[in-house]
This record gives structure tokens, sequence and C-alpha cells, in this order.
């Protein structure tokens, strides 16, 4: 099922005000949800709503919180989320630190007691086109075994980078620290395939190539990746005061509780270090010299991180967003959810 921007975001918005959500956070969160699917970051979008829904309906989202934001320095400052939308909660506090940044060349801001904040990029994308550079990043709940561990103790952690150049591209990375998503175990599965042995491990902690004996995820590059999600428990977790490691909420076990999770938003000036035109010319050159480079055997050309999402919103641009039939028929129809996600597993299970 094909659907034009406006018409998925309008769908959207509607069935996540009729849970509950305040009209303005109902607009936010389904922006941000439009944005990643005609992106094709579809585990971030449209198929999110029907869980978004039954955990504001069942009062797990506070549907019109007390936001508030703090300065605790002159480059500094903590943003409350009173357990509302973090899509919400994480876009109004990185307009805090975009105007910080502007202001003293620097920002950093801690976003405590939030929800789901969905694909970190979109806020990485709101100060690249700012002229500034930023790194976010977020807990997510335990479904990772540490190097050299057989149990689960961090989430996925995502961090995503955003940078400006002299022209429209703007570079925005945004990857979990495990080496796949859970998505793609998913997909497995339906299709009876095996999956590498570097994905995922059993109950044991043993290496699996069987997608229905996965108990935990690996993260990237071994200790490396694991080094990357202890960084970013304690920069977005311990250090805001919020749960860290294996405390983090589950997302499914109790829908009618609050998440308490952390947010870390970092933003920089570029014109506090170099002259800012030199800056964007230089990075628009780097990435011209990316494209020109020759491709390995079976690559077509070097992509700078987020252009191939751009390709994928230029073709959803003109033949309107993809979307699977079964969420088609859930965003039309009278349901609220169809209690499915309330005392699950952490893979909704």
């Amino acid at each position: 099922m094909k659907l034009e921007r406006a018409k998925l975001k309008q769908l959207m918005k509607d069935k996540l005000h009729k849970a509950g959500l305040i009209d303005s956070h109902a607009e936010v969160i389904s922006e941000i949800l439009t944005w990643s699917d005609e992106r094709g970051y579809h585990s971030h979008g449209a198929v999110r709503v029907e869980y978004y829904a039954e955990r504001i309906a069942k009062g797990g989202i506070t549907t019109n919180p007390e936001f508030k934001f703090e300065k605790t320095g002159p480059a500094s400052g903590v943003f409350y989320g009173d357990n509302g939308c973090g899509y919400v909660a994480a876009k109004l506090s990185m307009e805090e630190a975009i105007k910080m940044a502007k202001e003293t060349g620097v920002a950093v801001v801690g976003v405590r007691n939030i929800s789901h904040s969905g694909s970190i990029g979109y806020y990485a994308e709101m100060a690249a086109k700012e002229d500034l550079v930023a790194i976010t990043l977020c807990q997510s709940d335990p479904m990772v075994v540490p190097y050299g561990g057989s149990e689960s103790y961090y989430g996925t952690n995502p961090i995503a980078f955003g940078v400006p150049t002299a022209d429209e591209r703007k570079v925005i990375f945004d990857m979990a620290t495990t080496v796949q998503a859970w998505g793609k175990i998913l997909d497995a599965r339906s299709k009876n395939k095996p999956i590498p042995d570097t994905w995922a491990v059993d109950e044991e902690g043993d290496p699996t190539t069987d997608p229905r004996n996965v108990a935990n995820l690996l993260p990237i590059a071994g200790a490396k990746g694991y080094g990357l999600m202890m960084m970013v428990d304690v920069l977005s977790g311990i250090m805001l005061g919020v749960p860290f490691g294996k405390h983090v909420s589950s997302m499914y076990a109790d829908l009618s509780k609050g998440r308490d999770l952390g947010q870390l938003h970092i933003v920089i000036d570029p014109s506090r270090f170099t002259d800012i035109e030199s800056f964007k010319k230089n990075m628009s050159a780097s990435l011209d010299e990316l494209s020109q480079m020759k491709p390995s055997k079976g690559n077509d050309k070097v992509y700078y991180p987020g252009e191939r999402a751009l390709l994928r919103k230029a073709k959803y641009d003109n033949g309107g967003v993809e979307i699977v039939d079964d969420i088609y028929n859930y965003l039309i129809s009278e349901d609220i959810h169809f209690n499915r996600y309330d005392h699950k597993n952490k893979f909704a299970e």
C-alpha cells in the first residue's frame, strides 16, 4: 500500500490523538514517524503506532506532561520529560540545545524520564539544518550481551551524528550499537532462513544461526561495540540519574508505567573553531571526493551517511510512501489497539 505523505501522517496523528495524546504532541510524533517511513526506516515508522497507542491508552505515556528545562551552567541543561512523549521531549530539548550552542558555542543537554523517542537521526538533522554539528544518543531496554557475557545487560543504545554542508546535503549518521536489528531476525524467521552467527546468541550465550533460537543480540565489533554501548549508557543513563544498564525498563513488560528513559544532545557551533563557510565547503568537498572514488566489487558508488535514505525519500516523493497493508488497515480502523504488546518479552513475543 502506497500513501501520500500528508495522508499517512494524518492517519497516524488521528490514531494517536484518539488514543489520548494531546493534538500538538500527536502532530510531532506523526511527523517524525513519517520522516522515518519516507526514508525507508520502516522499523521506526507507522509500524510503531499501535504500540504507542496501546501504551498511551493504558497510561504508560503522560498525555499532557509538565515539561521543564533547567539550565545547569552556561552551556549545559536538563530537560525534564515527566514520562511524556519521547519524540516531543527530544525535539524540544534539541531546540534548547541549538539555542544554547548558538549563544555559547557548545551545548550539552540531558533529557530525563521520557518514553521512546524513535529515529534519533531526526534530532541530529535539526541541528545540521542550523549549521551546527550534533551528536545525540539514548538508552534502550536490555537485549544485548556484553562482550564475553551470556546474558543481556545493555540495549541497542543508538548514536546519531549530524553535519551541515555548503549545499542541500546533510550528513546524518544514525546507528544502533548492535550488529543487526531485531527486525532483521524476525524477517529471517518468517522466511525460514538462517542468520549469520555474528548477529545473535542463544540462551547459553553461544552464537546461533537459527533465528528461532535467538535469546540476545550481539554488539558491533565485539569489545568495541560493547564499549560504545557502555558509553551511551553512562552519558544518557547514569549521568542523568535515570535507570541504567539492566535496570532500564522494558519496552513491553508493563504498558501502564512510564519508562523513565534518558537521552543526551551534544551540539557544537563549528564557527567557534574555524570559518563556517570554509567548514561547510570542505564538508561538501569531502562528500564529492567520496562519491568519486572507485567503488569496490559489488557496489555502484561510495555513499555518504544518510544518502541512501534521501534516495528512498525521492522515490517515495514520486510514488507515495510504502506501508504494509495490515498497518494501513489498522490506521483506518476504529480500533485504538488490539492489546498485542502488554506484558510481552523484550522482543514483543
